[in-house]
């Protein structure tokens, strides 16, 4: 079982760190999106796979997933609401959407940041 759980904790933390590096190449909702997922998989898998781990380890590794997914979840929250603006008939250079896209990529930068510490 230990192997079991060394392998699947391989296979997601790559997987988050392929994530990490596509959200910023690409930076787009999608990617966005999927980096939330990778995160959210690899949080789970540490949880329940807690035994397999010294000590409390995989413990301040989900605080630092669980910072991480706050700060991507800043951004997705914006691309929601840029979309919905869009969905709305909301031209992009009306001032709620103007300000909308400065939070997001306020957001985003800040997501770049804390995906450097991890």
């Amino acid at each position: 079982m230990r192997d079991y759980a060394r392998l699947q904790t391989a296979i997601l933390l790559r997987r988050l760190a392929y994530q990490l590096n596509r959200a910023a190449r690409d930076g787009d909702a999608e990617s966005i999106h999927d980096l939330r997922v990778a995160i959210r998989r690899l949080s789970r898998c540490l949880r329940v796979f807690a035994a397999f781990f010294p000590g409390d380890s995989w413990k301040k590794v989900r605080r630092r997933l669980a910072e991480l997914m706050e700060a991507a979840a800043n951004v997705r929250d914006r691309d929601i609401a840029l979309q919905l603006l869009a969905e709305a008939g909301i031209p992009a250079r009306a001032a709620i959407a103007m300000r909308m896209a400065a939070e997001r990529r306020k957001a985003s930068h800040d997501l770049d940041r804390k995906s450097t510490r991890l």
